[in-house]
């Protein structure tokens, strides 16, 4: 049986996905409240994707797989805001949302990960991503040359779908099995890829 929390949630305009670092900054008194809550406790909160709605104020609607994010560094700021950047660890989905005074909260179990995946697939999508990376540097982009994926293939998926907009990262996040998460940021990256050389023709 999964193991089950209850987290503090963050929703967000983008989602989190496992071993991405997410810069936030937390001005809005419930997530302030929320932060004081985590640094006092394990540290972690969830993250999940608004699927309608905004990220200040409340009233959105969410998606329900999301990941765990666990506090890393946090700047207290003069006024009150703070600015902290988080690690993505462990998927989750969102069983039950609770009352969310003071802050958004959820009853979620985790999703664990196979441990394995096919080394052939991590070779596509490396390559993929690899071409990604180079159109945008052609394009003028800031993308430094030394990225390279994780050895595990598992780890590799995950970070290869950086550069996915929002809708196709949570795809990715959705996807249980690692190789058909492997082909799924392929094909994603392949159609990012389309548009980047799209923009470089004259």
């Amino acid at each position: 049986m999964a193991e089950q929390r209850v987290l503090p949630m963050f929703p967000l305009g983008s989602p989190l996905l496992p071993f991405a670092s997410l810069p936030l900054h937390v001005f809005e008194p419930r997530y302030r409240t929320m932060l004081a809550d985590c640094l006092a406790g394990s540290r972690e909160f969830g993250v999940v994707l608004i699927e309608r709605g905004s990220e200040v104020g409340g009233g959105d609607q969410r998606f329900d797989v999301g990941t765990v994010a666990r506090i890393a560094e946090v700047m207290a700021l003069p006024d009150g805001r703070s600015a902290l950047t988080a690690v993505g660890s462990s998927r989750l989905r969102v069983l039950e949302w609770l009352p969310e005074d003071p802050y958004p909260r959820a009853r979620v179990e985790l999703v664990l990960d196979d441990v394995r995946a096919d080394a052939e697939r991590r070779a596509h999508v490396e390559r993929a991503f690899l071409r990604v990376l180079d159109l945008l540097r052609r394009l003028g982009a800031d993308v430094p040359t030394d990225i390279a994926l994780d050895a595990d293939a598992v780890r590799a998926g995950w970070e290869a779908a950086a550069p996915l907009g929002p809708l196709d990262a949570q795809r990715v996040l959705t996807t249980d099995d690692p190789d058909e998460r492997l082909e799924l940021v392929a094909s994603c990256l392949d159609d990012v890829a389309q548009l980047l050389e799209l923009r470089l023709e004259p």
